[in-house]
């Protein structure tokens, strides 16, 4: 351990030293009610590490990614990563993106790919994209319908990555489509 390490375990360890000895000091003739005092706040700082941990996972289903407003312009708000993900309708199934203006193309995941019923084993993979891990081979296809919200694409190109890709990118090809406008928080597709 380095000198900070050692020293922020020191300091530790006094708190729970002087913590310790006042507890022993006020409970000393009810130690039963000390242990089940102090195991009743150690389950509710586990209950509430856990449900901070859980958020990130669950907040997606608690709240809307994606709401469309009454002129019809789409408005996506901006996760707590800074992102801005949203959910498309491709051949009836519904498919998670996240918004990459830097991206030229829609990328779709192997996962993603799989659920829409593509058989990657039949794809060619003769183009290539720059990732920001590196260069990794692609294949084009064509989905029959992509829709959000009120928008309707027939026939639309995507690209399939044959590296490692845990979340499916929309690019400029697809958002190209709207006027964008980020706004407080949240970014607004309009046609």
């Amino acid at each position: 351990m380095d000198g900070e390490t050692l020293a922020r375990v020191g300091y530790l360890a006094l708190i729970l030293a002087a913590l310790g000895g006042w507890v022993l000091v006020e409970f000393r003739q009810r130690m039963g009610q000390a242990l089940r005092m102090g195991l009743a706040w150690g389950l509710i700082f586990v209950g509430m590490m856990a449900g901070y941990g859980l958020w990130s996972d669950i907040r997606r289903e608690v709240m809307p990614i994606q709401e469309v407003g009454a002129a019809g312009e789409v408005e996506v708000p901006r996760s707590m990563d800074g992102h801005y993900y949203l959910t498309l309708m491709i051949d009836g199934t519904a498919v998670p993106f996240m918004v990459d203006t830097g991206a030229t193309g829609m990328v779709l995941a192997a996962r993603d790919a799989e659920r829409l019923g593509i058989d990657l084993a039949s794809l060619e993979f003769r183009g290539q994209a720059n990732t920001a891990n590196g260069v990794v081979r692609t294949a084009r296809v064509m989905l029959e319908a992509v829709e959000l919200g009120p928008f309707r694409n027939e026939r639309f190109g995507a690209f399939v990555t044959e590296g490692a890709l845990d979340q499916s990118l929309l690019g400029m090809d697809y958002l190209g489509q709207f006027r964008m406008e980020f706004d407080g928080g949240k970014l607004v597709l309009r046609q």
